[in-house]
């Protein structure tokens, strides 16, 4: 959803002393109307830039998803209460993003007021063409997520590897007897774990990894990616 606002993308673009926001050409009533679908995949709500490392991690998902709306100042029951201190939120949140998503990722920024006194922000993200990103925390192992459904979960090592090279030409793979068991077993139960896979083709752990994932960038089979485990699909 692009509505036609300016892009920001790099570190040390934004002045506390400045908003970055454009108006929004979005009213009132289509901001109702996009609230009632509620939180998806490509949408997300939060009240206010409380714990803004945690926010962060909704706008790297959508980069390394299918993109998506975050909306500042809009509930999880769906209220619009709006921001009072616009600003200030604008500010913490801006930083925020260019502080601790890496590589930096580029988005639209509009200001939607409800009320005289109360805004509500839209934060639009493009999907990437440069993932993984990641949310890069101090002491902490840069960590990247990924959105499903109304969820954003945190990339396993394979989908970081997915994401890396899904544009990547000329992947192939040799099809043998562990992708033969493999089919067999995906046309019956449907899905499968790398664990599973490694235990039903009684092969090593990170030959079960490598083959599910080279399979997914031929296009053979699909991962989606839950909270906890991966699985691997037709």
């Amino acid at each position: 959803m692009n509505y036609g606002v300016e892009s920001y993308q790099g570190r040390g673009v934004f002045e506390k002393t400045e908003s970055h926001s454009r108006t929004s050409e979005m009213d009132l009533k289509s901001l109702r109307n996009l609230v009632k679908k509620g939180e998806g995949l490509h949408l997300e709500f939060k009240l206010k830039a409380n714990h803004p490392e945690k926010i962060v991690r909704e706008i790297v998902a959508f980069a390394n998803t299918e993109g998506g709306i975050l909306l500042l100042g809009v509930g999880d029951d769906k209220s619009i209460p709006g921001l009072k201190f616009v600003d200030e939120e604008e500010y913490i949140l801006v930083r925020a993003i260019e502080k601790y998503c890496d590589p930096p990722i580029s988005y639209q920024l509009e200001r939607l007021s409800i009320t005289d006194t109360r805004d509500v922000l839209v934060f639009t993200i493009a999907k990437s063409m440069e993932k993984p990103h990641f949310v890069k925390l101090p002491n902490e192992d840069p960590k990247a997520y990924f959105r499903v459904e109304d969820r954003s979960v945190q990339a396993s090592k394979e989908l970081k590897q997915i994401l890396r090279r899904e544009n990547q030409e000329g992947v192939s793979f040799t099809y043998g007897d562990k992708e033969r068991v493999l089919m067999q077993y995906l046309a019956e139960k449907k899905r499968i774990t790398i664990d599973e896979f490694a235990t039903l083709a009684s092969i090593p752990k990170w030959l079960a990894s490598r083959t599910l994932v080279l399979l997914v960038l031929s296009n053979v089979i699909k991962i989606k990616p839950e909270e906890s485990v991966d699985w691997y699909c037709l």
